[in-house]
C-alpha cells in the first residue's frame, strides 16, 4: 500500500447530480452502504483518504446525511474492518447491536463492517474515518460486540488513540509506504488498547453493580437482624470488606450508612402507619434492628429534626 491520498469532492459534478454521485460514491468507496439525506435534495460533500500499510484513514466533510448497512449488503462484503467515528465537527450517532452512541469532537466510536450498522450525521460534519481490518482486532481476543456504538476518547488511551490517528492523517502526505505500514501498525495497537481498557472498565463496573445490588437484597431480608454488620454481609455473600466498599463507592454514606438509612425509612414508614398506632417506639425500632431506644431515638432526630414521638404525631401515625 502507498500513502497516496484519493480525492472525491461533489464539486466534479453537476448541482442535480451531486445526491446520486455522493450515494454511489460512498457505496464503492465503502464497500456498499445505503445512503439517506434526511429527505435533502441538494447536497455537497468531500473525502480525502490515504492509506497506512492496511489501514485506511478518510477526512470527510459532508451535509447532513445517514449512511447504513442492511442484512442484504453485509453478506456481499468481502473484507470485515472495525470502522471508528471520530468527528473534528458536528456529530455523529453510532448504532449497533442495539445500542447508540453519540460522540462529538474530541470523541471516538466504533462499529463492525461485517454485521448492520447505521450512523447518523444529523448537521453538516467534518470527520476523521478510520478502518482497521477486523481480524487484527478480533486475533487478539477482543469481545468486539460488546464494545461497538460505545464513546471513547474522554481519557486515557483512548485519547492518545485519537491524537495518534489524527497527527497520523496530517502526516501520511509525507511518509514513505514503510513508515506508513508502521504507523498503521501503531494505530491498531491504539485502539486495541483502549479497547481492552473499555472492556475492562466495563466489566468492572457490571461487577459493581451487581454486587451493590446482591447487598441490598441482603440488607432488605435481614433489616431487623441486629447482628446485620458489614462484617456480617460480608461474610454471608462470601465477599471481603474491600469489595463491599468498591461496591458502594458511589453512595455517600458506604455500606454501614445504607444500612442505617432503610432501618430510618422503614421506622418513618412504621411511626406514620395508622394501623401501627397501637405498637410502642421501642417496639417499632428493635423490630427494625435497633438495639436500644436511646440510640435509634438519637439517630432518628439526627436525621429527621425530631424525635420519634412528635414525627408519629405530625404524620398520623399516633
Amino acid at each position: 500500500m502507498t500513502t497516496a491520498a484519493a480525492l472525491m469532492t461533489t464539486d466534479e459534478v453537476s448541482p442535480r447530480e451531486r445526491v446520486a454521485f455522493w450515494a454511489d460514491w460512498i457505496h464503492r468507496l465503502f464497500g456498499g452502504l445505503e445512503s439517506d439525506l434526511y429527505g435533502d435534495t441538494t447536497f455537497d460533500g468531500r473525502m480525502v483518504s490515504a492509506h497506512a500499510g492496511d489501514v485506511v484513514l478518510t477526512r470527510l466533510e459532508a451535509n447532513r446525511h445517514r449512511v447504513m448497512r442492511s442484512r442484504s449488503l453485509v453478506r456481499r462484503s468481502d473484507t470485515g474492518y472495525v470502522k471508528i467515528v471520530a468527528p473534528l465537527q458536528g456529530r455523529a450517532g453510532v448504532e449497533q447491536h442495539g445500542r447508540r452512541a453519540w460522540v462529538g469532537p474530541g470523541q471516538w466510536s466504533l462499529y463492525d463492517t461485517t454485521d448492520t450498522y447505521a450512523v447518523d450525521n444529523p448537521v453538516r460534519v467534518e470527520h476523521l474515518i478510520v478502518m482497521v481490518p477486523k481480524a487484527s482486532l478480533v486475533e487478539r481476543g477482543l469481545p468486539l460486540p460488546q464494545l461497538c456504538a460505545r464513546p471513547l476518547g474522554d481519557g486515557g488511551v483512548a485519547r492518545l488513540a485519537l491524537e495518534t490517528m489524527r497527527h497520523a492523517y496530517r502526516e501520511l502526505p509525507t511518509m514513505g509506504s514503510d513508515a506508513a505500514r508502521g504507523v498503521g501498525e501503531l494505530i491498531t495497537h491504539c485502539v486495541h488498547l483502549s479497547l481492552l481498557d473499555l472492556a475492562g472498565r466495563g466489566t468492572a463496573a457490571t461487577q459493581r453493580e451487581a454486587l451493590r445490588e446482591r447487598i441490598k437484597r441482603h440488607v432488605a431480608q435481614r433489616l431487623g437482624d441486629p447482628r446485620l454488620s458489614v462484617d456480617a454481609i460480608a461474610r454471608a455473600l462470601n465477599v471481603s470488606r474491600r469489595q463491599l466498599y468498591n461496591a458502594f463507592a458511589d453512595e455517600p454514606d458506604g455500606v454501614a450508612g445504607y444500612v442505617l438509612a432503610q432501618r430510618l425509612d422503614a421506622c418513618r414508614a412504621d411511626l406514620a402507619d395508622p394501623r401501627q398506632a397501637h405498637r410502642a417506639i421501642t417496639d417499632i425500632a428493635l423490630d427494625r434492628g435497633f438495639t436500644s431506644l436511646a440510640h435509634f431515638s438519637r439517630v432518628f432526630r439526627a436525621a429527621t429534626g425530631m424525635s420519634p414521638s412528635d414525627y408519629r404525631r405530625l404524620h398520623g401515625g399516633g
